[in-house]
């Protein structure tokens, strides 16, 4: 097996790596405003957006997420939903800890959806632009 952190070293890896960050932060603040909390939450958005990103980082790479012959594949773009599935119950427990009480399913499963879908739709941008680019 590859290194599966290797393709960071360049330039479609680094931009897969800062868009994947990017979506998760959008996907936290998007959760907070659609309850009303953003202008207050401060601090309180890492404990949200920091174990769903530690969850990713854990489990993409071992789902090829930065395998450049599977990052340049469409059919391959289940994976993204799949790892946040499988890092999402991990990210959960990590944000409990931290806020000191279980997160509950249904934010769970709210964030496996919601996070999933918005990965899916930026790694399908970024096959488009890997492609088109080479």
């Amino acid at each position: 097996m590859r290194n599966p952190y290797q393709f960071i070293k360049t330039d479609a890896g680094r931009l897969l790596l800062v868009g994947d960050i990017l979506v998760l932060v959008l996907v936290t603040l998007s959760g907070f405003a659609s309850h009303n909390t953003l202008g207050t939450a401060g601090t309180r958005m890492l404990t949200t957006m920091l174990p769903w990103t530690v969850g990713w980082f854990l489990i993409a790479p071992w789902l090829g997420l930065f395998d450049p012959d599977i990052v340049r594949e469409t059919r391959e773009l289940w994976r993204p939903f799949w790892a946040l599935a499988l890092a999402s119950p991990l990210a959960a427990y990590l944000r409990g800890w931290m806020i000191g009480r279980p997160s509950s399913l249904v934010f769970t499963l709210v964030m496996i959806g919601v996070s999933g879908l918005a990965m899916v739709f930026w790694r399908a941008l970024c096959v488009w632009r890997i492609r088109r680019n080479g």
